[in-house]
């Protein structure tokens, strides 16, 4: 499967092999509400393909401001859910349970539509390299409509309890 390839379709034909919910996840990235934004994660192949999902509820603080009469997610941050899906899904593989994932580069990101309050994001994700130095190939789709897609790369960085 070439790097952008990972399109919504294909991956809800896979067969879900686990699914992660929010405590598993938060047991591999130190992201907190107000700012933990994956729910779930479905693992297709481990190490391979993953499946996040994030509702997006109408009380999410970042609407207040953006915009307040017509309220949109910001793309940057539906980027970051692509990461915590991807981070949620794999940092106990790759981190050993020390180190978390920072972002080196987000190479060709693009937003083609909007999340609105109560929509559901689904992201499916392509893992093209995994170690230290990880690659990802992420798409957001609400509805079956692609809304973002980038690629997305990582270094696996010392947190201050190691």
């Amino acid at each position: 499967m070439s790097a952008k390839s990972a399109n919504l379709k294909e991956f809800l034909t896979l067969p879900v092999l686990e699914t992660l919910n929010q405590e598993q996840i938060k047991s591999n990235i130190p992201h907190r509400d107000p700012f933990l934004l994956v729910d779930e994660v479905h693992v297709l192949e481990h190490g391979k393909k993953y499946l996040g999902i994030r509702h997006v509820r109408a009380d999410e603080y970042y609407f207040q401001g953006h915009f307040p009469n017509n309220p949109v997610m910001p793309g940057v941050l539906v980027v970051e859910s692509m990461s915590q899906a991807f981070g949620g899904a794999i940092m106990s593989t790759v981190s050993k349970g020390k180190g978390i994932p920072l972002f080196l580069s987000i190479d060709e990101a693009k937003f083609r539509g909007m999340v609105l309050p109560n929509d559901t994001l689904k992201m499916p994700i392509e893992v093209l390299r995994l170690g230290k130095i990880s690659k990802i190939y992420a798409e957001a789709y609400v509805n079956g409509k692609l809304c973002t897609q980038a690629t997305l790369n990582f270094i696996l960085g010392e947190s201050s309890n190691d």
